[in-house]
């Protein structure tokens, strides 16, 4: 058995674990590079064991030096500081008054306006992953522009499945464009996606997915940022559609639209135009229009446990259950809807920090 060295003592004496220069991270957190447990940054360059509730962070402070004793982990020189503390205070105040705002005017694209006034700042005290849920909840989890709805344009009318606040929707109306809308789950309290407590930007119908897309084949389909992992609000809705359009706003995989959108749009579409967004960072959002292939070819495509070959459920990786249970791996973790396996060898080729990290994570399999 491995020895495993005492950590030290003292905020300088910890250190997180590190592979090629960056900070290993397990369930969201650094590790301790000795122990494997979880470590917390409190000052430049210095740690210390365990998870405390922290504050997001924010530049918002009366002064330089309140905003290092709020967050003395974070190293930012005062010019830093005072540009992102500036442009806050001015996102806030704006979306406070998108947020009041019940119409959109012609020529008016508030949500496009904020992303542009966070992307030219100082991202790193700015928290964009916070800012992207507060603007999504408000507008569209996909960011409009003149040229997307140009695109839009062009091709309708159209029908929105899931179309949540119905932002871009308002904004190609005020255009003149003919379009309609359609979701089953009204803006709100326990709506995951919308959460906000105030209504659409414009007139929604409330009908799901899938008998929205049926009731409307003379109208182009539009599909919005649908949920990676239900197959209702893209596959579902895309299979019942008889039209021959479909314009997808999202990623051309990984975020939006689940492994059977994807592999449906592969086989029976061709791709007709496309063209990028904005995007938050890690994303690649991107309108894309579809035309319908004139034959339809079936899905043959299955997924298969690699080690009996049995069919195991769409977008699965890896064995199968079965597999699993006679021929346990050394060490198996839970990932999203996916099971990690590591086999001996590689259990053993790990540092020990890391390992010991696993093998205490409650993402574990046992």
């Amino acid at each position: 058995m491995t020895k495993i060295e005492k950590c030290g003592t003292g905020a300088a004496a910890v250190q997180p674990l590190l592979s090629a220069g960056r900070r290993v991270t397990v369930d969201g957190h650094p590790v301790c590079s000795v122990c494997g447990g979880a470590v917390e940054p409190v000052g430049h360059d210095q740690w210390r064991h365990g998870l405390s509730r922290r504050p997001r962070i924010t530049p918002a402070a009366e002064s330089y030096a309140a905003f290092g004793r709020r967050f003395p982990w974070v190293a930012v020189s005062e010019d830093e500081w005072r540009a992102a503390s500036g442009v806050f205070a001015d996102y806030k105040r704006r979306l406070a008054q998108g947020a009041r705002r019940r119409s959109l005017s012609a020529g008016q694209n508030p949500y496009l306006e904020l992303f542009r006034l966070l992307a030219g700042s100082p991202a790193r005290l700015l928290d964009l992953e916070e800012r992207r849920r507060e603007l999504a909840s408000l507008y569209s989890w996909a960011i409009p522009t003149e040229a997307a709805l140009d695109v839009l344009a062009r091709y309708a009318p159209l029908v929105e499945c899931g179309a949540g606040m119905g932002y871009w929707l308002a904004l190609l109306r005020v255009r003149g464009v003919d379009a309609i809308g359609y979701d089953r789950s009204r803006p709100g309290k326990g709506n995951a996606f919308h959460g906000r407590n105030r209504g659409a930007w414009t007139a929604i119908r409330r009908l799901d997915s899938v008998q929205a897309a049926r009731r409307h084949p003379e109208r182009t389909l539009v599909l919005c940022w649908p949920p990676y992992d239900d197959d209702t609000g893209s596959y579902a809705a895309l299979r019942a559609y008889r039209g021959d359009t479909v314009i997808h706003i999202g990623e051309r995989e990984g975020s939006t639209g689940s492994v059977r959108f994807h592999r449906e749009l592969a086989l029976n579409w061709t791709l007709a135009e496309e063209l990028e967004l904005p995007h938050w960072p890690r994303l690649q959002d991107r309108l894309m229009v579809y035309r319908r292939n004139a034959v339809r070819r079936p899905h043959t495509e299955r997924d298969r446990c690699f080690e009996c070959r049995r069919f195991i459920a769409t977008g699965g990786i890896g064995r199968c259950d079965a597999c699993f249970a006679v021929r346990p791996p050394a060490l198996a973790l839970r990932v999203g809807r996916h099971r990690v396996e590591y086999p001996r060898d590689v259990v053993d080729a790990m540092p020990p920090a890391l390992r010991k990290a696993f093998e205490s994570s409650p993402s574990r399999i046992r």
